[in-house]
């Protein structure tokens, strides 16, 4: 069960990179193949590729450290 909490402070670490890249830049380029609505008083942006492709970077350093 100690692994569970280097885990959590791997995950946690990643998720304030994350945090400080998309505060820090707000324009990201966006990939072909995310939904971008930009209507007068709604904008959405769900990013379907952007988060394909990070899931499977993800699972291949995930792989690639796995005991």
């Amino acid at each position: 069960m100690p692994d569970i909490g280097k885990l959590f402070t791997f995950l946690g670490l990643v998720f304030l990179v994350l945090g400080l890249i998309f505060n820090i830049m707000p324009n990201l380029p966006k990939v072909p193949g995310d939904i971008y609505i930009d209507k007068p008083n709604i904008k959405i942006y769900i990013p379907f590729t952007s988060a394909v492709v990070i899931s499977v970077i993800l699972t291949l350093i995930f792989n690639f450290f796995k005991e």
